[in-house]
C-alpha cells in the first residue's frame, strides 16, 4: 500500500514481480538495475540458494524528486517461484501497489504459469488486496526458446490483462513491461489519492521521473 509521508515529503510505492520458478523475475530486475542511472537507484539486494534460484526475494529501489519537492521511491521486489515458498510469497506481496507477472512462454510451462497465477490471486486476497483492481501486467518471457506459444494464442487467452513478449536475458521487453505497469500504477494512485492535484505529479511527469534515468530505450 502506498505510503505518503507529508512531513518528510516522501511517497513510497511497492511493485512485486511474481511468477513461476525460473521464469525470469530476477532477470527483469537485474536488467532494470543495469539500465537505470546509479544516481537514481539503490543497490540491488538478492538472497539466493546455491542453485541460483531466488530463495526469498530480490529488492531494487528506484527514486526521483518531483517539481513539488516530494521524493518518490519505487521499491521493486521479486518472490520465490518454487512451490514450497508459498508463505514467503504471501509476505512479500503484502502492501503491494502493482504486480508484474512473469510467465514462461514454453508450452511445457503452461501448468506452472496457471498455478502461479492462481497462487498470486489467492495471496493478494489473503493480504486484503483487491485482485481485480490492483494494477497488473504479464510478460511472456523466454520467447527465444523452442516450442513457445504463439503471441496471438497468448493474447487471446490473456485478453483481460496487458501482455508483453520478452527475452529478459537480452533485455527485450523489460522496459516495455515496466513502463506499462508504472502507467497503470500511476492511474490507480491518482484515482485513490489525487496525485495530480495534491502533489502536482501528472502521469507524464511520473513516468518521466523514472525513465529520464534510463540509459537506453527498451527493445
Amino acid at each position: 500500500m502506498v505510503q505518503i509521508n507529508m512531513s518528510a515529503r516522501e511517497i513510497t510505492v511497492k511493485v512485486v514481480y511474481y511468477g513461476p520458478a525460473l521464469s525470469g523475475k530476477t532477470t527483469n530486475l537485474q536488467q532494470l538495475h543495469a539500465l537505470i542511472d546509479p544516481a537514481a537507484r539503490g543497490k540491488m539486494v538478492a538472497l539466493d540458494t546455491t542453485d541460483d534460484r531466488t530463495l526469498y526475494f530480490d529488492f531494487l529501489p528506484i527514486h526521483f524528486d518531483t517539481a513539488s519537492g516530494f521524493a518518490v521511491k519505487i521499491k521493486l521486489f521479486t518472490v520465490p517461484g518454487q512451490v514450497m515458498h508459498k508463505s514467503t510469497r504471501k509476505v512479500v506481496l503484502a502492501g503491494a501497489d502493482a504486480v508484474a507477472f512473469v510467465a514462461d512462454s514454453q508450452r511445457s510451462a503452461a501448468a506452472a504459469n496457471a498455478y502461479s497465477w492462481r497462487d498470486m490471486e489467492a495471496n493478494l486476497r489473503s493480504n486484503g488486496i483487491d485482485f481485480a483492481r490492483i494494477p497488473k501486467v504479464v510478460q511472456f518471457n523466454k520467447r527465444d526458446l523452442p516450442d513457445v506459444k504463439p503471441l496471438d494464442e497468448i493474447r487471446a487467452a490473456w485478453k483481460d490483462v496487458p501482455t508483453f513478449p520478452g527475452v529478459a536475458m537480452r533485455g527485450e521487453g523489460v522496459l516495455e513491461t515496466f513502463r506499462e505497469l508504472l502507467r497503470l500504477l500511476y492511474r490507480s494512485l491518482d484515482a485513490k489519492h489525487s496525485f495530480a492535484l495534491k502533489f502536482g505529479l501528472s502521469e507524464d511527469k511520473f513516468l518521466e521521473g523514472v525513465f529520464k534515468h534510463v540509459a537506453r530505450e527498451g527493445r
